[in-house]
């Protein structure tokens, strides 16, 4: 997406410049060599083109689209969408300024979701021949939800299954929250052991303030905006249950992406599939599945996939059909580094930047629950930049640190 100069109002008409904020911090690129962006072009996604093409039978001409998107990324310059494509004209509209350069050139965000979409495309996901809908991340999803790993953390519910509701809602919290470092394109290039290692560090944590939106007996609708699958979207799930077994939401819309998107992203599908892995599961966790079976049954939970959620655009310039969503609940929840970067926006903010100042645009309440994989971050107070800092470690996209930002 071009950096904008001008803030557009619904009917398109410009209505003044933007705040000299936003104007003096860079849209984050992908051409600084050794940077975090950088690395997930030109290193990521050829490890995952490469592991998607191992993973499935494919013939000839899905190898060689797959060579061609790595060719393409690597020593050459970005290409439209063919235009027998049925999103040509979507996506010709927002990369037109794009179009002719390096990918390494373009807003990382918008290069990232492009490369997701051209990679759809490679392997025919969006084509009419036999390799239609087929999930080119399925294999890794499968493996991780079906790994030893979930079995553990599902048996570890047991314990927590008679302590207080408080007490109870917290750790459940934490879990959905340090579930996001499950994140397998981010363990493509870092390895098992960037979330194994991770510390128990919040960077900023408004928890409490959470809690008091959304207390016991609240008759509230809560919107959860999913990140990742498997060993992320589980904890999400069990963290659902809790608030409509104990009655903070009488409803809970849970909104997952419209197809396959940044390797692990939750789709329907994927949605189904934890909830079977926790129905069928023993002790409190099959008790669990059962219930949020149930609430699938009768309303109290539901999904959404709108197309926005796959766009390389941020919550800013969201739809007005999706605006008026989010408006309309008590509580807005964004999983994961993903959601975070779209919904502060993909820029070199000044860290202490408030948390309230970069979400003022959303249409209600809205939290965010966030491991740190990316250079975006907001809401930090000083005392806690400076200490941070001062560690020398990669703390912005470890993976290791980790935040609970609410914006009433």
């Amino acid at each position: 997406m071009a950096e904008k100069t001008s803030h557009s109002s619904d009917d398109g008409v410009e209505d003044g410049p933007r705040p000299a904020a936003e104007r003096d911090a860079p849209v984050i690129l992908s051409n600084e060599p050794g940077s975090f962006a950088w690395g997930v072009l030109a290193k990521r996604h050829p490890a995952l083109t490469q592991q998607v093409r191992d993973a499935f039978p494919y013939g000839p001409r899905q190898h060689e689209a797959l060579d061609a998107l790595l060719d393409e990324i690597t020593n050459g310059v970005i290409e439209p969408l063919g235009s027998s494509e049925s999103d040509h004209g979507q996506w010709s509209a927002w990369g037109r300024p794009h179009f002719g350069r390096s990918w390494f050139d373009a807003p990382f965000l918008w290069a990232e979701s492009y490369f997701y979409r051209r990679l759809l495309g490679a392997v025919e996901y969006f084509g009419t021949g036999p390799w239609q809908g087929v999930d080119p991340f399925a294999p890794f999803k499968r493996a991780e939800l079906s790994g030893t790993a979930v079995d553990e953390e599902l048996r570890a519910l047991d314990a927590l299954a008679d302590a207080p509701a408080d007490e109870r809602a917290t750790a459940l919290l934490h879990a959905s929250l340090w579930g996001n470092r499950a994140d397998l394109g981010f363990r493509v290039t870092e390895g098992d052991s960037a979330a194994s290692d991770a510390t128990d560090g919040l960077v900023a944590d408004d928890t409490a303030l959470l809690w008091q939106i959304l207390p016991a007996g609240a008759s509230a609708t809560v919107a959860v905006v999913a990140d990742n699958a498997g060993r992320e979207l589980i904890p999400d799930l069990i963290l659902i249950d809790h608030l409509l077994l104990h009655r903070h939401a009488e409803r809970i819309v849970l909104h997952v992406k419209p197809y396959p998107y940044y390797v692990s992203d939750a789709m329907t599908a994927d949605v189904v599939d934890c909830l079977r892995r926790l129905a069928e599961a023993p002790g409190e966790a099959g008790e669990i599945g059962g219930r949020l079976w149930d609430a699938m049954a009768t309303g109290r939970l539901e999904f959404r996939a709108h197309p926005f959620f796959c766009a390389p655009l941020p919550y800013e310039e969201m739809p007005e059909d999706l605006r008026e969503e989010f408006a309309a609940v008590t509580l807005t929840i964004l999983k994961g580094d993903l959601n975070y970067r779209r919904l502060v926006g993909d820029r070199m903010w000044e860290a202490t930047t408030p948390f309230a100042d970069r979400t003022a645009y959303f249409p209600g309440a809205v939290a965010a629950l966030r491991t740190l994989k990316s250079d975006v971050i907001v809401g930090l107070e000083q005392k806690t930049l400076d200490a941070l800092e001062q560690s020398g470690a990669a703390w912005r996209t470890s993976g290791t640190h980790a935040l609970i930002q609410v914006r009433p």
